[in-house]
Formats: structure tokens, C-alpha cells, sequence
């Protein structure tokens, strides 16, 4: 029997839009009492922090800094070429 373990999210999690760009930001249950910090752009490429934070605040402060201090843009990856070969 394959179960999985019920993800914990935030509150905190949401959208973020600056540059008219948004990022979708994902805080959820890691270790015990630690958060893992995901960012996902709009072409579904997923940034995840290697560190995990004590508090959920703290890993939304983080993300805001990172795009106050290098923008948006440093969390937007390219878009997945799926036209095959």
C-alpha cells in the first residue's frame, strides 16, 4: 500500500507579480518545525532553496528580498521546448 504523507502548506503561500511577471511561491512542511521555500515561474520551472527556514514568515521574507534586490527575472527560467526533436 502506497501512501503518501500529507504535504503541510502555509498560509503564506501565493502569487507574486512584479515587472508584470508572476511567480507562483510555495512555503510547505519540510523537516520538523523547518519550511521548504519553492518558486514556480510561468513555464512551470520550479526554483527550490536549498536551506529550509525556521518559519514560514521567513521564507516569504526571503523570497521578497530576492526579488526586490535581483528581480523577478533571477526566478523565471525558460520556457520547456516541447516541439520534440
Amino acid at each position: 500500500m502506497n501512501e503518501y504523507p500529507e504535504i503541510k502548506m502555509s498560509p503564506l503561500c501565493q502569487a507574486i507579480t512584479s515587472d508584470g511577471r508572476t511567480v507562483q511561491v510555495d512555503i510547505y512542511e519540510g523537516d520538523p518545525g523547518k519550511w521548504i521555500l519553492e518558486v514556480v515561474d510561468e513555464f512551470n520551472n520550479s526554483t527550490v532553496w536549498d536551506d529550509q527556514f525556521e518559519t514560514d514568515k521567513e521564507a516569504l521574507e526571503e523570497v521578497e528580498k530576492t526579488i526586490k534586490e535581483e528581480g523577478i527575472q533571477a526566478l523565471i527560467g525558460k520556457p520547456s521546448d516541447l516541439g520534440g526533436v
